[in-house]
């Protein structure tokens, strides 16, 4: 997500979405067998860590980040994929929110054994998590983050420069993902007409930025623009403000738990135009929220719908013969491959180490390196540590379920 959120989600194969409130039993959980395999009596230990929200709204995204990474970890053990050396996942819990997530970085950074971490899933959080990482040297992927100033600089559209050297991500941003749903809405859906709504956060502005750029560029008009604060839950004052302008759909910037009661209010009101937002939005508790008037709303989400991937075929099945207690959701897929990206890293920086803590630099330059066929698709970075992939869906609720649109790879104009 981006800014915030990343809360894309929760996509389980087939299977019903209950998401419930398993969050905090999961917390620090690590399956027995995670400790398998390294080989040679000397074996040394390096830890992944985990940092996401694995309490609170946000948790049933935290929770498949936490469990996809267990995932790739178990594997890496038990082939052996670093000779000499046991990998172990240390998850730590942001709530969602900046504080606790630079507390988080904190802590992985005072392990003499942690040598690379995945997360956040907020733009927020990385926010205050990348300085902390960076200058204990410690590669940090993340599988959700889409705020493009992470990687390109608070001038990213004018002159874009790489903050931090240790930070990459495995999902596409929302310099991409604001002007899709623009095309969308504008090329597609025939929409000339919108009004936009954000919840004043990072992932929330900035995608309500992108997207209203390129909607006006390509010839649309925005006729309102609101904002809401996300911890609010009536919205009367702005479904008011922005009736009057006949919008024929909104764009919102923010997550699913404000989003959906902002979907059904509107309708409540009788503004009967679809709702669309982001990854931050695309979850099943969206729906569940915002009721059976969310018919028709729409969400764009990055890469392709993980189901839907030959690529991705082992890794449900793998996920799922593990029986975590809570499904891979959103950023499952991206998850993932981000701990395989480590993984591939490490096999290089690791390879002669004497200890984690001399080999965190060359861990972080063997990353610009990394290259694979991943769950997700190809797994690479480009100069800024953002990933080559471009792909992106549009979903839409039908018969109160996440239904795939279409699938594009995004390419400039």
């Amino acid at each position: 997500m981006g800014g915030t959120v990343q809360q894309r989600s929760v996509v389980r194969v087939g299977a019903t979405l209950i998401v419930a409130s398993l969050a905090l039993t999961a917390c620090g959980s690590r399956s027995k067998d995670d400790n398998a395999g390294g080989g040679g009596s000397a074996t040394k230990t390096a830890k992944i860590g985990v940092i996401a929200p694995l309490s609170g709204d946000l948790s049933a995204l935290g929770l498949g980040i936490q469990h996809s990474v267990e995932l790739a970890i178990k594997q890496a053990n038990d082939t052996n994929a670093i000779p000499g050396w046991k990998l172990e996942v240390d998850a730590k819990d942001d709530e969602a929110k900046p504080d606790p997530g630079k507390n988080a970085a904190t802590s992985l950074a005072g392990d003499k054994d942690v040598i690379g971490v995945v997360g956040t899933l907020n733009t927020s959080v990385s926010q205050q998590v990348q300085p902390v990482l960076s200058t204990a040297k410690i590669v940090q992927v993340s599988p959700a983050n889409t705020g493009p100033g992470l990687t390109q600089g608070v001038d990213w559209q004018k002159d874009p420069k790489r903050p931090y050297a240790s930070y990459f991500r495995t999902c596409t941003t929302d310099a991409v993902q604001g002007p899709f749903a623009a095309r969308y809405l504008y090329e597609t859906a025939k929409i000339t007409k919108v009004a936009t709504v954000h919840d004043k956060k990072a992932y929330g502005q900035g995608l309500v930025g992108t997207f209203t750029e390129e909607f006006k560029k390509l010839g649309g008009t925005v006729v309102e623009a609101e904002t809401i604060n996300p911890d609010d839950s009536n919205y009367q004052a702005v479904v008011t403000a922005i009736k009057p302008s006949a919008p024929q759909a909104i764009y919102y910037g923010g997550e699913y738990p404000a989003a959906g009661p902002l979907s059904q209010q509107m309708k409540a009101a009788g503004l009967n135009v679809p709702l669309m937002g982001g990854d931050g939005i695309f979850d099943p508790k969206y729906i569940t929220l915002a009721g059976k008037t969310s018919t028709g709303d729409l969400a764009t989400s990055v890469g392709a719908p993980v189901e839907a991937l030959d690529s991705a075929k082992k890794f449900v099945a793998d996920y799922a013969e593990q029986k975590y207690p809570e499904p891979y959701a959103a950023y499952g897929g991206y998850s993932y491959d981000a701990a395989n990206a480590i993984i591939n890293a490490l096999k290089v920086s690791l390879k002669d180490a004497k200890d984690v803590e001399s080999a965190r630099q060359a861990t972080i330059d063997a990353m610009s390196k990394v290259s694979f066929d991943g769950v997700t698709g190809k797994v690479a970075f480009d100069q800024y540590g953002d990933t080559t992939s471009k792909v992106l869906t549009v979903y839409k609720v039908d018969a109160g379920k996440w239904a795939t649109v279409e699938t594009k790879d995004f390419e400039s104009k």
